[in-house]
């Protein structure tokens, strides 16, 4: 979570010069070289039921890197990343069967509620639709996620995962930012975003997808919009007003509680 978020800081480096879709084309495309020479996929035949899982799943992680790019844009990266949060928490509260699971929908609708552009706010209507996306790009990497890791070794999982994902990426910021995409001088600050946006997250996150509980899992990634906001005041002096601030802990909140609720039924996976 801290490597992506701060890689997501370095990412907005490139957005002047490349776009949000340019700097996700890059992005991927580096991290999709980095992750198949280190874990070489190639070296077993891809099963028919493997290309299953791995397809959706890299979809998946093409479109959500694309969206929520183009949010961070147009709004600070702590309140893109808990927008996004959204996606898979909805997924976790609305599959449930316990009654208190719908107050944590509803904290997390105060949250968004409170995070609503008004004629006041800063916030970009459009960047908020785009995390939102996002967001349900990100329950379907969860989903497709622990299928292809559990099917497949993790770093083999993410790898080609990535590759797909890459071959998603760059026809938008090819037909996006056309020759303004190659410009080597940004050669190293785009292997930074890859590595720490990218290569190194994606690999981390199948190993833990196939080791841990769905549960728990979630409960760790409950932290994560605020190590954005935190990562966007050191690197991006972005400062959330106290009414932003609050709608972000809304829906840290209402991730954290239906984890921990999910958690504590035996029958969880």
């Amino acid at each position: 979570m801290a490597s992506v978020q701060f890689g997501a800081s370095l990412a907005k480096g490139l957005f002047p010069l490349l776009g949000p879709t340019g700097a996700t084309s890059w992005r991927l495309f580096l991290a999709s070289l980095i992750l198949l020479m280190v874990w070489r996929p190639w070296r077993q035949k891809i099963t028919r039921q493997e290309l299953q899982l791995i397809l959706p799943y890299g979809l998946a992680l093409g479109l959500m890197n694309v969206t929520f790019y183009v949010a961070l844009s147009r709004i600070p990266l702590g309140i893109a990343v808990a927008l996004e949060f959204t996606g898979p928490l909805v997924v976790a509260i609305f599959t449930s069967r316990k009654p208190r699971d719908f107050l944590w929908a509803l904290l997390a609708t105060v949250g968004l509620i409170t995070l609503f552009p008004t004629p006041q706010s800063q916030l970009d209507p459009f960047g908020m639709l785009m995390a939102l996306v996002a967001g349900a790009c990100w329950a379907g990497y969860i989903i497709y996620g622990q299928k292809a890791g559990a099917a497949l070794h993790g770093g083999r999982a993410a790898a080609l995962g990535m590759l797909v994902a890459m071959l998603v990426a760059l026809p938008i910021g090819i037909i996006d930012r056309g020759a303004q995409l190659w410009q080597p001088t940004l050669l190293v600050l785009a292997l930074l975003v890859a590595v720490f946006s990218s290569a190194v997250p994606y690999s981390l996150e199948m190993i833990a997808l196939k080791r841990l509980r769905a549960n728990t899992f979630s409960i760790l990634m409950s932290l994560e919009p605020a190590l954005a906001t935190l990562m966007g005041w050191l690197f991006l002096k972005e400062i959330l007003t106290p009414l932003e601030l609050a709608a972000v802990a809304c829906i840290i909140a209402a991730s954290l509680g239906s984890a921990l609720s999910s958690s504590k039924n035996p029958s969880a996976a």
